[in-house]
Protein backbone atom coordinates (compact mmCIF):
# COMPACT_ATOMS: atom_id res chain seq x y z
CA UNK A 1 0.00 0.00 0.00
CA UNK A 2 1.56 3.61 -0.71
CA UNK A 3 1.61 6.47 1.05
CA UNK A 4 -1.25 9.01 0.82
CA UNK A 5 -2.74 12.31 2.17
CA UNK A 6 -6.92 12.42 2.70
CA UNK A 7 -8.01 16.24 3.11
CA UNK A 8 -10.81 16.91 5.17
CA UNK A 9 -11.32 20.62 4.75
CA UNK A 10 -8.62 22.75 6.86
CA UNK A 11 -7.46 19.42 7.97
CA UNK A 12 -5.02 17.51 6.44
CA UNK A 13 -4.38 13.75 8.28
CA UNK A 14 -1.76 11.34 7.30
CA UNK A 15 -2.94 8.20 6.33
CA UNK A 16 -2.49 4.52 4.58
CA UNK A 17 -4.10 5.38 0.89
CA UNK A 18 -7.24 3.40 0.08
CA UNK A 19 -7.25 -0.02 -1.09
CA UNK A 20 -9.68 -1.99 -3.10
CA UNK A 21 -9.93 -5.29 -3.04
CA UNK A 22 -12.91 -6.77 -4.97
CA UNK A 23 -14.86 -4.15 -4.27
CA UNK A 24 -18.21 -5.22 -6.60
CA UNK A 25 -21.55 -3.34 -7.07
CA UNK A 26 -22.78 -5.58 -3.88
CA UNK A 27 -19.94 -5.91 -2.05
CA UNK A 28 -19.05 -5.65 1.34
CA UNK A 29 -17.32 -2.51 2.75
CA UNK A 30 -14.42 -2.91 5.09
CA UNK A 31 -12.73 -0.20 6.98
CA UNK A 32 -9.63 -1.03 8.29
CA UNK A 33 -7.53 1.67 10.95
CA UNK A 34 -4.25 1.28 12.72
CA UNK A 35 -1.76 4.16 12.84
CA UNK A 36 1.26 1.78 12.47
CA UNK A 37 2.23 0.95 8.65
CA UNK A 38 3.17 -2.23 8.94
CA UNK A 39 0.88 -3.79 11.44
CA UNK A 40 -1.97 -2.28 8.96
CA UNK A 41 -0.50 -4.26 6.05
CA UNK A 42 -0.61 -7.86 7.99
CA UNK A 43 -4.18 -6.93 9.01
CA UNK A 44 -4.92 -5.95 5.41
CA UNK A 45 -3.74 -9.13 4.01
CA UNK A 46 -5.26 -11.47 6.25
CA UNK A 47 -8.88 -9.02 5.57
CA UNK A 48 -8.48 -9.71 1.85
CA UNK A 49 -7.74 -13.41 2.29
CA UNK A 50 -10.32 -13.98 4.37
CA UNK A 51 -12.84 -11.65 2.36
CA UNK A 52 -11.33 -11.37 -1.24
CA UNK A 53 -15.05 -9.78 -2.35
CA UNK A 54 -14.83 -7.07 0.11
CA UNK A 55 -13.97 -3.39 -0.85
CA UNK A 56 -11.13 -2.23 1.76
CA UNK A 57 -10.65 0.84 2.70
CA UNK A 58 -7.08 1.31 5.12
CA UNK A 59 -6.57 4.42 7.27
CA UNK A 60 -4.17 5.47 9.74
CA UNK A 61 -6.24 7.70 11.79
CA UNK A 62 -9.63 6.71 13.08
CA UNK A 63 -10.64 10.61 12.17
CA UNK A 64 -9.49 10.05 8.20
CA UNK A 65 -11.65 7.31 8.42
CA UNK A 66 -14.50 9.41 9.86
CA UNK A 67 -13.57 12.08 7.15
CA UNK A 68 -14.01 9.33 4.23
CA UNK A 69 -17.46 8.31 5.92
CA UNK A 70 -18.73 11.81 6.06
CA UNK A 71 -16.92 13.18 2.77
CA UNK A 72 -17.76 10.31 0.30
CA UNK A 73 -20.46 8.70 1.76
CA UNK A 74 -18.54 5.61 1.97
CA UNK A 75 -20.37 3.91 4.83
CA UNK A 76 -18.92 0.90 6.28
CA UNK A 77 -20.46 -2.33 6.81
CA UNK A 78 -17.25 -3.64 9.24
CA UNK A 79 -14.63 -2.05 10.73
CA UNK A 80 -11.77 -3.14 12.39
CA UNK A 81 -9.87 -0.77 14.19
CA UNK A 82 -6.72 -0.42 16.67
CA UNK A 83 -7.43 1.03 20.21
CA UNK A 84 -4.14 2.76 20.78
CA UNK A 85 -3.97 5.55 18.11
CA UNK A 86 -3.20 8.86 18.12
CA UNK A 87 -5.46 11.34 18.52
CA UNK A 88 -8.79 10.05 18.35
CA UNK A 89 -8.37 6.44 19.97
CA UNK A 90 -9.91 3.31 18.88
CA UNK A 91 -12.92 3.59 21.68
CA UNK A 92 -13.61 7.17 20.91
CA UNK A 93 -13.69 6.45 16.90
CA UNK A 94 -16.07 3.18 17.90
CA UNK A 95 -18.66 6.29 19.62
CA UNK A 96 -18.49 8.02 16.65
CA UNK A 97 -19.02 5.49 14.16
CA UNK A 98 -21.93 4.56 15.97
CA UNK A 99 -23.60 7.91 15.55
CA UNK A 100 -22.29 8.35 11.71
CA UNK A 101 -22.53 4.67 10.57
CA UNK A 102 -25.02 2.79 13.43
CA UNK A 103 -25.75 -0.26 11.38
CA UNK A 104 -21.50 -0.67 10.55
CA UNK A 105 -20.27 -4.13 13.11
CA UNK A 106 -17.13 -2.53 14.61
CA UNK A 107 -14.18 -5.49 16.11
CA UNK A 108 -11.26 -4.12 18.07
CA UNK A 109 -7.85 -5.20 17.28
CA UNK A 110 -5.36 -4.64 19.47
CA UNK A 111 -2.18 -5.83 21.89
CA UNK A 112 -3.15 -4.82 24.95
CA UNK A 113 -5.68 -7.37 26.47
CA UNK A 114 -6.52 -4.59 29.71
CA UNK A 115 -9.24 -2.78 26.52
CA UNK A 116 -11.16 -5.84 26.02
CA UNK A 117 -13.44 -4.69 29.23
CA UNK A 118 -13.55 -1.30 28.05
CA UNK A 119 -14.11 -2.86 24.67
CA UNK A 120 -17.38 -4.90 25.64
CA UNK A 121 -18.56 -1.72 28.08
CA UNK A 122 -18.83 -0.06 24.71
CA UNK A 123 -20.64 -2.61 23.18
CA UNK A 124 -18.64 -3.53 20.22
CA UNK A 125 -19.08 -6.84 18.06
CA UNK A 126 -15.26 -8.24 18.68
CA UNK A 127 -11.84 -8.20 20.22
CA UNK A 128 -9.24 -9.75 18.23
CA UNK A 129 -5.46 -9.58 19.68
CA UNK A 130 -2.54 -9.14 17.20
CA UNK A 131 -1.25 -10.14 14.93
CA UNK A 132 -4.40 -10.85 13.30
CA UNK A 133 -4.64 -14.06 10.97
CA UNK A 134 -7.31 -15.01 8.22
CA UNK A 135 -8.54 -17.34 10.53
CA UNK A 136 -9.44 -15.08 12.79
CA UNK A 137 -11.15 -12.85 10.07
CA UNK A 138 -13.52 -15.73 8.63
CA UNK A 139 -14.14 -16.46 12.22
CA UNK A 140 -15.20 -13.13 12.87
CA UNK A 141 -16.96 -13.12 9.87
CA UNK A 142 -18.86 -16.31 10.42
CA UNK A 143 -19.79 -14.94 14.27
CA UNK A 144 -20.94 -11.50 13.13
CA UNK A 145 -23.02 -13.83 9.99
CA UNK A 146 -21.61 -11.97 7.61
CA UNK A 147 -21.01 -13.45 4.24
CA UNK A 148 -18.66 -12.27 1.85
CA UNK A 149 -19.25 -12.81 -2.24
CA UNK A 150 -16.52 -13.75 -4.15
CA UNK A 151 -14.90 -10.86 -6.26
CA UNK A 152 -16.49 -11.30 -9.99
CA UNK A 153 -13.18 -12.65 -11.42
CA UNK A 154 -12.73 -15.11 -8.35
CA UNK A 155 -13.22 -18.74 -9.35
CA UNK A 156 -12.34 -22.30 -7.69
CA UNK A 157 -9.75 -23.79 -9.87
CA UNK A 158 -10.20 -27.47 -10.33
CA UNK A 159 -7.76 -29.51 -11.54
CA UNK A 160 -9.16 -33.40 -12.75
CA UNK A 161 -5.81 -34.50 -15.07
CA UNK A 162 -3.56 -36.99 -13.06
CA UNK A 163 -4.69 -36.94 -9.76
CA UNK A 164 -8.00 -34.53 -8.36
CA UNK A 165 -6.87 -31.62 -6.50
CA UNK A 166 -8.89 -27.95 -5.68
CA UNK A 167 -7.02 -24.64 -5.44
CA UNK A 168 -8.13 -21.14 -4.19
CA UNK A 169 -6.13 -18.32 -5.29
CA UNK A 170 -3.23 -21.10 -6.19
CA UNK A 171 -3.37 -22.23 -2.45
CA UNK A 172 -4.41 -25.85 -2.24
CA UNK A 173 -7.88 -26.61 -0.55
CA UNK A 174 -7.77 -28.60 2.44
CA UNK A 175 -10.35 -30.75 2.80
CA UNK A 176 -11.98 -31.83 6.37
CA UNK A 177 -12.14 -35.33 5.05
CA UNK A 178 -10.81 -37.80 1.94
CA UNK A 179 -14.39 -38.72 1.25
CA UNK A 180 -15.79 -35.04 1.27
CA UNK A 181 -13.03 -34.15 -1.57
CA UNK A 182 -13.96 -37.35 -3.17
CA UNK A 183 -17.77 -36.11 -3.30
CA UNK A 184 -16.62 -33.12 -4.91
CA UNK A 185 -14.64 -35.11 -7.83
CA UNK A 186 -17.93 -36.84 -8.34
CA UNK A 187 -20.02 -33.69 -8.34
CA UNK A 188 -16.96 -32.02 -11.09
CA UNK A 189 -17.22 -35.21 -12.58
CA UNK A 190 -20.82 -34.65 -13.18
CA UNK A 191 -20.14 -31.79 -14.93
CA UNK A 192 -22.98 -29.62 -13.00
CA UNK A 193 -25.81 -32.34 -13.09
CA UNK A 194 -28.09 -32.72 -9.95
CA UNK A 195 -27.00 -36.22 -8.08
CA UNK A 196 -29.18 -37.48 -5.68
CA UNK A 197 -27.94 -39.85 -2.22
CA UNK A 198 -28.39 -43.22 -4.32
CA UNK A 199 -26.48 -41.88 -7.03
CA UNK A 200 -23.87 -40.80 -4.55
CA UNK A 201 -23.51 -43.72 -2.42
CA UNK A 202 -23.26 -46.33 -5.63
CA UNK A 203 -20.18 -44.13 -6.77
CA UNK A 204 -18.51 -43.72 -3.53
CA UNK A 205 -19.37 -47.05 -1.87
CA UNK A 206 -20.13 -49.39 -4.34
CA UNK A 207 -21.18 -52.52 -2.30
CA UNK A 208 -23.38 -50.18 0.08
CA UNK A 209 -26.46 -51.97 0.76
CA UNK A 210 -27.40 -50.30 3.64
CA UNK A 211 -29.16 -47.08 2.13
CA UNK A 212 -30.60 -45.17 4.85
CA UNK A 213 -27.29 -45.22 6.58
CA UNK A 214 -25.70 -44.27 3.42
CA UNK A 215 -27.96 -41.20 3.29
CA UNK A 216 -27.01 -39.99 6.85
CA UNK A 217 -23.37 -40.53 5.56
CA UNK A 218 -23.75 -38.20 2.84
CA UNK A 219 -25.89 -35.80 4.69
CA UNK A 220 -22.46 -35.39 7.02
CA UNK A 221 -20.29 -35.18 3.63
CA UNK A 222 -22.01 -32.04 2.40
CA UNK A 223 -22.04 -30.87 5.59
CA UNK A 224 -18.60 -30.74 5.44
CA UNK A 225 -17.58 -30.13 2.21
CA UNK A 226 -20.36 -27.21 2.74
CA UNK A 227 -18.22 -26.36 5.88
CA UNK A 228 -15.03 -26.07 3.73
CA UNK A 229 -16.04 -24.13 1.10
CA UNK A 230 -17.21 -21.57 3.11
CA UNK A 231 -14.12 -20.70 4.67
CA UNK A 232 -12.59 -19.69 1.75
CA UNK A 233 -16.13 -17.38 0.52
CA UNK A 234 -17.16 -19.86 -2.11
CA UNK A 235 -19.94 -22.06 -0.45
CA UNK A 236 -22.07 -20.84 -3.80
CA UNK A 237 -20.48 -23.73 -5.56
CA UNK A 238 -22.91 -25.83 -3.99
CA UNK A 239 -26.11 -26.16 -5.06
CA UNK A 240 -28.76 -28.02 -2.57
CA UNK A 241 -32.15 -28.35 -3.76
CA UNK A 242 -34.73 -31.46 -3.09
CA UNK A 243 -32.26 -33.86 -1.99
CA UNK A 244 -30.00 -32.97 -4.30
CA UNK A 245 -27.20 -31.78 -5.10
CA UNK A 246 -24.07 -30.45 -7.87
CA UNK A 247 -22.09 -27.74 -8.24
CA UNK A 248 -22.01 -24.60 -10.32
CA UNK A 249 -19.82 -24.54 -12.87
CA UNK A 250 -19.89 -20.77 -13.83
CA UNK A 251 -17.64 -20.15 -10.59
CA UNK A 252 -15.21 -23.32 -11.54
CA UNK A 253 -12.19 -22.89 -13.57
CA UNK A 254 -11.35 -26.82 -14.56
CA UNK A 255 -9.29 -28.43 -16.82
CA UNK A 256 -11.83 -31.11 -17.68
CA UNK A 257 -14.45 -28.31 -18.67
CA UNK A 258 -12.19 -26.44 -21.04
CA UNK A 259 -11.12 -29.24 -22.32
CA UNK A 260 -14.73 -30.14 -23.50
CA UNK A 261 -15.31 -26.38 -24.76
CA UNK A 262 -12.55 -27.29 -27.30
CA UNK A 263 -9.82 -25.14 -25.09
CA UNK A 264 -6.44 -26.44 -26.97
CA UNK A 265 -4.05 -25.25 -23.90
CA UNK A 266 -6.51 -27.60 -22.17
CA UNK A 267 -6.40 -30.69 -24.42
CA UNK A 268 -2.79 -30.30 -24.86
CA UNK A 269 -2.35 -30.35 -21.13
CA UNK A 270 -4.08 -34.08 -20.92
CA UNK A 271 -1.46 -36.69 -20.47
CA UNK A 272 -4.35 -39.67 -20.10
CA UNK A 273 -4.77 -39.33 -16.49
CA UNK A 274 -8.17 -38.47 -15.30
CA UNK A 275 -8.55 -37.75 -11.27
CA UNK A 276 -6.84 -41.26 -10.85
CA UNK A 277 -7.61 -41.68 -7.34
CA UNK A 278 -11.05 -42.48 -7.80
CA UNK A 279 -12.29 -45.67 -9.60
CA UNK A 280 -15.62 -44.46 -10.71
CA UNK A 281 -14.23 -42.06 -12.81
CA UNK A 282 -12.66 -44.62 -14.84
CA UNK A 283 -15.49 -44.89 -17.47
CA UNK A 284 -15.22 -40.79 -17.75
CA UNK A 285 -11.70 -41.55 -18.50
CA UNK A 286 -12.22 -44.22 -20.93
CA UNK A 287 -14.32 -41.65 -23.29
CA UNK A 288 -11.62 -39.12 -22.64
CA UNK A 289 -8.91 -41.47 -23.92
CA UNK A 290 -11.08 -42.63 -26.95
CA UNK A 291 -11.76 -39.25 -27.74
CA UNK A 292 -8.44 -37.56 -26.92
CA UNK A 293 -5.25 -39.41 -27.10
CA UNK A 294 -6.52 -42.17 -30.21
Amino acid sequence: MKNAVWESGTETVNVISKVFSGGGKNAMRIFIIDDEPDVLETLHEAVAEAAPGAEILAFARGQAALNALAEQGASPDLVFSDIRMPGMDGLQLAAAMKKAAPDARIVFVTAYSQYALEAWQRRVHGFLMKPVTAQDIRDTLAHLRLSVPPAPQDKLRVQCFGHFEVFWHDRPVIFMRKQSKELFAFLIDREGAACTSEEIAAALWENESDMKAAGERIRKIISDLKATLKEIGMEDVLIRQRRQVAVRRDLIDCDYYRMLEGDMTAVNAYRGEYMADYSWAELTAGRMHFQYRR
